[in-house]
């Protein structure tokens, strides 16, 4: 794309407008946001809809009319689905616009501030520290630190003047600069990565839902030889006419297909997301939620996450005996210093407002790093520094360490100001070369929030660990921690002493506060956790942050922190506030935990069809069940009680893999229902049982069973759950009584009476027999 001529003092409205014409623009390529039209295709135009057309079409030519019972449940199970994803959709577009990324660009001659997409090629945008770079760039003046980490990989901070390139994706650490927009939209390079990715996959799937599709996958093999086999075994070996043929052959098929599993998973994914978007808590990744789930450490930060963002200079106190007029004279020097420092952060406005700011001209000027911990600023007669006393003061820091650990243990901030050797010296970024001598301790505070102590009691109560990970003073992160009742916040270290992985490695097992943390430090605590088997979930509100998050299992953002930092999480928290925290583990949960449960139901289904079908193959026999008998158990022991079940609060913490720990649960009942089933076939054909008493009989057995099943899974009871449980029995029977024609369901013969009396008592010696087998081989997987 021919670029137009770009104008360093921004441009026009009316120039934004035809650049944006003619498809200059930075509208996002990467969005996953479905349309409405997505989601109506999603759910209609499936294969197992396909699947279900044909059968239905088989089952009219037949002329087996009460055999399309699953008919208007899959036309409901369609509906609901695009009802509750439209609305959903809705709900979640309107916070996304509310809260859709900015930037501040130069307009008409003016500053506005304007969502990123409006931006258009040649826009002059104003970067400041905390920004995530909204298209690729060329600083036009000023200077920014900034990290392309979540781009290249590489963590170092790079320091760009006039003239260098910026590419879109990565956030200014600190400075503040003017940049041109030089591409946009497709032709960013964080959109040609987006679609480079895309290219090779939908990204990575959450465990829950690489299991289910695995399921339904299997499913969608199985179905398509298993019915051709059984239509031509009932029609050419057995010489059933078509319409009986027809009629097995759909039973069978009914009972393998996962229909109403998938549609479960969405749904409750969707209404999850509303229900956290009503918190203001707004997801960027939908896997975050069984993330959430399985949490077992939170690594939180101290500012924004235990204290409130809004920091205060509680005492400046001078570092030696000073007159008045002396005080008073650096007083002003530290307003000439903040007026000098281009630094945007909580702790310059702070000291803004007590020492106030004096525009002041600078030789240079060093912006403060979490890195390096320290800023500075060179005028023509003096160097001035101010940062963490250990690190500015260097080994002199040990004549003043008890005051300093007396102000940290009051859960105060210390910073020092002091001067950098003697005379007008440029400050290096790799390490002070000269002794700093101070000038005052800064003491800064940040107030506990309220429900921080109530937040943190409910997590230990959850059994997460909680690790506090700070890049203040160890003392004072401690304190911090403990007035916010962490659990072990006398468990401190400094991270400067954590100089390899193995001391890291130790530390995190140990220790519960991490003092003077770097950000890459950060990440390699995330990494340590994860490599000894913990899920973790990392809260942050600060660039320094971004790089530990993104490592995380998930990752949580204080939308009053930085942009980047919103931008690059998986949950964000649009109204800061930290404890909506257990209220969004507990929706975590609740999800997982039902949908883990329901999809028990679903696969006992599943499985028992499956190994009722290859039975009939192989024994040469009739499919003992008919679509309308599949329907109404269906509906009764698994589509109905899994729906009220998924909808109840479940906080229990998730543990073990999904897919063996649903096939477990599953296979007692599955076998039970099998072994019964095809036991009642051999036994119904040797004592000449007709073939339409056993249909009746087998459908009553899969009833009993799949009630056990359902309390099996429903345990501990409690009222919901026993309402659950006899709604259903009522409104099965009820069915049976009133619709029984509709069902297949008529008065049997004594002797098919008498073998299901037999095998109803059988079933519950079966089913609890291989209840405790499963569960043995469950402890064993899953300890």
């Amino acid at each position: 794309m021919n670029q137009p001529k770009q104008k360093t003092a921004g441009l026009t409205s009316r120039e934004a407008e035809i650049r944006r014409r003619r498809g200059q623009g930075n509208a996002r390529v990467d969005s996953s946001a479905k349309t409405v039209k997505d989601i109506i295709r999603e759910n209609t135009l499936t294969y197992f809809n396909l699947i279900f057309l044909v059968m239905a079409l088989l089952l009219v030519i037949a002329g087996a009319f009460n055999s399309l019972t699953f008919l208007p449940v899959i036309v409901a199970n369609t509906l609901i689905g695009i009802f509750q994803e439209v609305h959903a959709k809705k709900i979640l577009d309107n916070l996304s616009i509310m809260n859709a990324p900015t930037a501040t660009a130069l307009r008409d001659g003016r500053p506005v501030t304007l969502p990123t997409d409006d931006l258009v090629l040649g826009d002059v945008v104003v970067l400041s520290a905390g920004v995530q770079i909204p298209a690729d760039a060329r600083v036009l003046d000023g200077e920014v630190a900034v990290n392309e980490a979540l781009l290249t990989g590489e963590s170092d901070e790079i320091v760009k003047t006039a003239g260098d390139a910026l590419m879109s994706g990565a956030f200014v650490v600190n400075g503040t600069c003017r940049a041109v927009l030089t591409a946009v939209g497709a032709d960013a390079y964080i959109a040609k990565l987006t679609l480079q990715a895309k290219s090779l996959g939908d990204g990575e799937q959450s465990e829950m839902v690489r299991a289910i599709d695995g399921f339904v996958k299997v499913a969608g093999v199985l179905i398509i030889p298993i019915g051709i086999i059984l239509l031509v075994q009932s029609i050419g070996i057995q010489g059933t006419g078509f319409a009986p043929a027809v009629k097995s052959a759909v039973a069978a098929l009914i009972g393998m297909i996962p229909e109403g599993l998938y549609l479960l998973v969405s749904v409750t994914l969707a209404v999850s997301a509303v229900r956290l978007a009503r918190r203001q808590v707004m997801l960027h990744d939908m896997k975050s939620i069984e993330a959430l789930a399985r949490v077992d450490v939170l690594c939180v930060d101290k500012t924004g996450t235990i204290t409130d963002n809004d920091m205060l200079v509680a005492e400046a106190v001078a570092a030696r005996p000073m007159t008045a007029r002396a005080i008073e004279d650096y007083g002003a020097e530290v307003g000439c210093y903040l007026g000098a420092l281009p630094d945007d952060n909580a702790t310059n406005r702070a000291l803004c407002d007590y020492f106030g700011k004096t525009a002041a001209r600078a030789i240079s000027t060093l912006p403060f790093s979490s890195r390096y911990k320290y800023s500075a600023v060179q005028f023509e007669d003096a160097t001035y520094v101010l940062g963490a006393p250990e690190i500015v003061l260097a080994e002199a820091y040990s004549r003043y360490r008890r005051s300093v650990d007396a102000y940290a243990s009051r859960g105060l901030r210390v910073v020092v100001f002091g001067q950098y050797a003697s005379g007008s010296v440029p400050v290096p970024e790799d390490g002070l070369a000269a002794a700093v001598t101070p000038i005052f301790f800064i003491m800064l505070q940040n107030p506990i929030r309220e429900t921080a102590p109530a937040t943190f009691a409910y997590f230990a109560d959850q059994g997460v660990a909680v690790k506090v990970i700070s890049g203040d003073n160890p003392v004072t992160v401690s304190e911090v921690a403990r007035q916010a009742g962490i659990a072990g916040a006398e468990r401190y270290v400094n991270a400067q002493t954590l100089t390899n992985a193995e001391k890291i490695a130790d530390a995190v097992k140990k220790t519960t506060v991490f003092g003077r943390v770097t950000p890459e430090q950060k990440r390699q605590i995330v990494g340590t956790l994860k490599a000894q088997g913990h899920t973790v979930a990392m809260t942050g509100d600060g660039v320094n942050d971004i790089l530990a998050m993104k490592d995380a299992d998930c990752s949580i953002a204080m939308a009053a922190g930085s942009e980047a930092a919103v931008q690059a999480a998986q949950v964000a928290l649009l109204d800061s506030d930290f404890s909506h925290m257990p209220q969004i583990v507990a929706e975590g949960r609740r999800v997982i935990n039902n949908i883990e449960r329901s999809a028990t139901l679903f696969l006992v289904k599943n499985i028992f069809s499956l190994l009722l079908s290859i039975f009939t193959i192989v024994s040469v026999a009739t499919y003992p069940l008919t679509p309308s008998q599949i329907s109404l158990i269906s509906g009764f022991n698994i589509g109905i009680p899994a729906f009220f079940l998924a909808m109840e609060a479940n906080s229990r913490r998730i543990r073990g893999d999904f897919a063996k720990t649903v096939l477990l649960r599953a296979m007692p009942a599955a076998l039970t229902d099998f072994l019964a089933i095809a036991a009642l076939v051999v036994f119904g054909q040797t004592f000449g049982v007709a073939a339409k008493d056993i249909s009746v009989a087998a459908t009553l057995l899969l009833a009993i069973v799949g009630f056990m099943i359902l309390h099996n899974i429903s345990m501990p009871m409690n009222k919901f759950r026993i309402g659950v449980i006899a709604g259903c029995a009522v409104g099965l029977v009820a069915a049976i009584v009133a619709l029984r024609g509709l069902f297949d369901i008529h008065a049997v013969s004594p002797q098919c009476f008498m073998l299901f009396v037999v095998f109803a008592i059988a079933v519950i010696p079966c089913m609890r027999l291989l209840t405790r087998f499963f569960a043995f081989i469950g402890s064993k997987i899953n300890p």
